[in-house]
């Protein structure tokens, strides 16, 4: 007869649930800014260019996590010197970038033998190995991101929905899209050990793409987002605890399964609804300026005109 044990009675489990509650809540609320700015492929460049520093930790026999964190930083500020020269445009500066990272944690990781279990850890992520150490560091790196959406929030949607405005109010446009640059880069960094290398990018912009269909506000969009990846890496976490599988690619299958459900039957954007005939003709002809004019215009991002 098997003996049944309570996940929640595994000190493996607990760290791991830990880790992906905070992951996911960062991850919601950074791509919710992503889905709307359109810019899916900082992320996935991101998460392609901290691999070397993944591979320098692992075969360092240093934390993993910190190793990102270098490589994700380093990341950041070379695009950001890149695209201080008018030539370069930010889509060429990141695919340089990169290519070029993720081809040197290639080269360094050929240097030496790696098992298969080993490497499915690197690009698929095992938050059922995560330590109490690695737990702390997601938490500081997620408290730094939270506190700096938090204070950046209404000048990031100025910035990246009314440039020219933002700089009529004196604001720094480019260093608001460098600071957007970074947070990503450390929602990239925590969000790996979670997800894994390959995987992050769906953490990242596949809840946040859910939220996108269900509400048009900014605020409820994050709660969402968050809510649903949380909802999806908790279920993720026991499929993976319970069948002993990479419960990474569960919580990313969980996570989509999500967006095609919203796809089909969100009450208004969904298929089902409009070919049923629920979908007002406002809706229908959306374009993607007109979803951000709405964004603007929720109250809870509206700044006040003086008397």
């Amino acid at each position: 007869m098997d003996i049944v044990i309570d996940p929640l009675q595994d000190a493996v489990f607990i760290r791991a649930l830990f880790d992906v509650l905070i992951v996911a809540t960062i991850a919601g609320v950074v791509g919710t800014f992503i889905v709307v700015r359109g810019i899916g492929f900082l992320g996935d460049a991101l998460a392609h260019s901290i691999f070397p520093g993944i591979v320098i930790a692992f075969l360092l026999d240093a934390n993993l996590l910190v190793g990102a964190l270098v490589a994700g930083l380093v990341t950041a500020a070379l695009i950001a010197l890149l695209t201080a020269n008018d030539r370069v445009r930010d889509n060429t500066a990141i695919g340089v970038i990169f290519t070029a990272a993720f081809a040197l944690g290639v080269v360094i990781l050929t240097e030496r033998a790696i098992d298969g279990e080993e490497l499915e850890h690197i690009l698929f992520g095992d938050p059922l190995g995560a330590s109490w150490t690695d737990v702390a560091l997601t938490a500081a790196i997620g408290s730094a991101v939270l506190a700096s959406m938090l204070l950046l929030k209404r000048l990031l949607v100025m910035a990246s929905f009314d440039p020219a405005g933002a700089r009529a109010m004196g604001l720094s446009v480019v260093l608001l899209d460098v600071s957007l640059l970074v947070i990503t880069a450390l929602t990239v960094v925590v969000s790996f050990k979670a997800v894994g290398n390959i995987l992050v990018i769906a953490l990242l912009i596949t809840p946040a793409a859910t939220a996108r269909l269900l509400t048009d506000r900014l605020n409820m969009m994050m709660i969402l987002a968050s809510g649903l990846g949380i909802s999806a890496s908790v279920i993720g976490l026991y499929v993976g605890y319970e069948q002993k599988s990479s419960a990474g690619g569960a919580i990313v299958l969980v996570s989509t399964l999500m967006f095609f459900a919203a796809w089909l039957f969100a009450p208004r954007r969904g298929i089902v609804p409009e070919l049923l005939g629920r979908r007002s003709g406002a809706l229908l002809n959306s374009e993607p300026e007109a979803e951000a004019e709405l964004i603007l215009a929720s109250p809870e991002i509206q700044t006040p005109h003086p008397a």
